[in-house]
């Protein structure tokens, strides 16, 4: 029987344990900043303070994610969501350029739903749209960053975007892990990468382009 590799170990039971070393501490360290945070958005969001939306986990398994509300639910006349660059508030627009509309995922953390480290969860219709590479990034959990998040995040195509996921399922360890989080230190203060060209957040992924099949001879 050969022996089990250091990253074995972490993937099993070690990357749990490095997320409640982190994640606990680190939900309360914040906690009176996030109270503080949540009073200003029951005034500027009228009452709307958490942002709770159902995205699939490991193995696509569905999952309630927190955020702080950084929205507006403000509607034309004939009540249809404006975009999203309408509805952002000048405080839901610096929570998401520091990226601290995040930190209550440190709860998901804590609950199992989500790792520190991670592919990003997508939306749950995406699912079907996914080819069978893409969704390999369902083998590990969802992270709150990722090592698609540190190169490039929204200002990215989907498809590297997948292309990274899949690249860190295949080489989860503690020392990956480490580096991802210092970079995302980096570039959460230097702002990076928080929109696509022309949106305010990312444009929705509608599934891989058709197959180009040659013609017969």
């Amino acid at each position: 029987m050969s022996a089990s590799s250091p990253t074995d170990w972490y993937r099993s039971w070690g990357k749990r344990l490095f997320d409640l070393a982190l994640a606990g501490p680190l939900l309360l360290l914040t906690l009176p900043w996030l109270l503080s945070t949540m009073l200003l958005l029951v005034v500027t969001n009228h009452g709307q303070v958490l942002f709770r939306q159902r995205r699939p986990g490991r193995y696509g398994i569905l999952f309630t994610l927190y955020k702080l509300q950084t929205m507006t639910d403000a509607r034309d006349a004939q009540g249809q969501l404006l975009p999203d660059a309408a509805r952002l508030s000048r405080l839901g627009r610096w929570l998401r350029a520091t990226s601290l509309d995040e930190l209550p995922q440190l709860w998901n953390v804590l609950r199992g739903d989500l790792s520190l480290v991670g592919p990003r969860p997508l939306l749950p219709q995406y699912l079907p749209l996914y080819s069978a590479t893409q969704a390999r990034r369902h083998e590990v959990l969802p992270g709150i960053t990722g090592w698609a998040q540190v190169n490039g995040r929204n200002a990215i195509s989907w498809q590297q975007k997948f292309d990274y996921d899949v690249w860190y399922v295949d080489r989860v360890s503690l020392g990956l892990d480490l580096r991802i989080l210092g970079l995302t230190c980096w570039k959460v203060l230097r702002a990076q990468g928080i929109t696509s060209a022309g949106q305010a957040t990312t444009t929705a992924f509608t599934g891989n382009p058709p197959t180009q099949v040659p013609p017969s001879v």
